[in-house]
């Protein structure tokens, strides 16, 4: 097999058993809307079920960037046993109630696992690259949003039967941790040969690493608040123009919107490696400040004006995620890449847990232009951190020298 079908071939493998292993986290929204409609839990119950497996994704990168495991073992098989073990994990709540301690504690060893797989994921695609970094990220970032999405179409088609949601997840999730082993790695792997905390801190320590750090926080304080909040506003809005069935178009726009954002994903990935990450991720995150600022603003506006921006904002708030990533691999040490991924995947989504918590009490305060403004601050803040980064001169490492 040549080198370029070799790539071709274990990338196709990665993006599939990527989608598949994530699909225990993906299950969460459509299952927290089906138990709603069939169970009598509180508010509380389900805001828990959604939040644990954050606070376990955090947990589980936290740990494995104090340990660099991403960086010491095989990527493969750290992908496969955390992928197999999610999938115990989600196959048991199968025989469980909705809710409870144990269900809880399940989503946090989910989540924790999660952390095996996805900025692992990103660290094999890494090992593969030759000029096309930006886009082989961008390919990942792109495919987990399009999934990210489904359960949103999930629940405009009527949803399933909670039980059933997570034992396909654990399916899908035993086949990607089975299936990866059939992916190569690529030329640029090189692994640490023991633990050093020094590492660690290099996410701080280092300006040009730091400063990418900081534009990939504030792209992460809109980011995932805005997907778990845009349907709620899609509704209201929806319901204060008249339209006949607001719940229903709201999932359906929900989905299109977060979707759209698998093809600025991978456009931002191609665009970057061609004309630079600051170019790219500081363009994207104008932009999508600038939805954010706008849409608030639109609530019970023309449905096709809101739908317009809202598919915009879903372009634009992904398209220069992978680009984050990229600037991490790229501005780093190789023997430190996956810890530094891990780093920066770890603080970005315990940022999310705070971002989403605060949108619904700034709505109550100042409504929804209140709460997408406060949000908007974060891309706005994300362009400075990455206009800094462009003027360093470690900035010629990106793209090629292409900033």
């Amino acid at each position: 097999m040549t080198a370029r079908r070799a790539k071709r071939t274990s990338l196709a493998i990665l993006v599939a058993c990527e989608v598949l292993a994530m699909t225990v986290w993906f299950s969460s929204a459509s299952v927290v809307a089906t138990v709603q409609r069939t169970q009598d839990v509180s508010a509380q119950q389900v805001a828990l079920l959604t939040s644990a497996i954050q606070a376990g994704f955090v947990l589980g990168t936290l740990l494995s960037a104090l340990l660099s495991l991403a960086d010491r073992f095989d990527p493969r098989r750290l992908f496969m046993g955390s992928a197999l073990v999610a999938a115990a994990a989600t196959a048991c709540l199968a025989f469980l109630p909705p809710t409870g301690l144990a269900v809880y504690a399940l989503r946090v060893l989910t989540g924790m696992c999660m952390a095996g797989v996805y900025p692992v994921g990103m660290r094999l695609a890494a090992t593969w690259a030759d000029g096309d970094l930006g886009l082989l990220i961008g390919l990942l970032v792109g495919a987990l949003t399009f999934g990210s999405a489904s359960p949103h179409l999930l629940a405009a088609l009527g949803g399933a039967d909670w039980r059933m949601v997570y034992g396909v997840a654990a399916a899908c999730s035993a086949l990607a941790g089975l299936g990866i082993l059939a992916c190569s790695v690529g030329p640029n792997i090189k692994r640490a040969a023991a633990i050093d905390l020094r590492k660690f801190t290099q996410a701080w320590r280092k300006p040009a690493v730091r400063l990418a750090n900081l534009g990939y926080f504030g792209h992460m304080w809109e980011l995932y608040a805005m997907w778990a909040w845009l349907a709620v506003f899609l509704q209201a809005s929806f319901a204060a123009s008249g339209v006949a069935q607001p719940a229903h178009d709201a999932s359906l726009l929900t989905f299109a919107t977060i979707a759209a954002g698998a093809l600025g994903a991978w456009g931002g990935g191609m665009l970057a490696d061609r004309v630079g990450r600051t170019a790219v991720t500081i363009g994207a995150m104008a932009m999508s400040a600038a939805c954010a600022l706008a849409m608030g603003w639109l609530l019970g506006a023309s449905p096709w004006i809101v739908g317009t921006v809202a598919v915009v904002w879903g372009v634009t708030v992904i398209a220069d995620s992978a680009q984050f990533s990229a600037s991490i691999a790229e501005l780093s040490e190789p023997d430190s890449v996956g810890t530094l991924l891990t780093v920066q995947t770890c603080a970005g989504f315990l940022l999310t847990l705070v971002s989403i918590h605060l949108v619904p009490h700034v709505v109550a305060a100042a409504g929804w232009q209140g709460a997408f403004t406060m949000l908007a601050a974060g891309p706005l803040l994300g362009c400075v951190a990455m206009w800094r980064l462009r003027a360093r001169p470690e900035a010629a490492r990106l793209a090629g020298g292409r900033r």
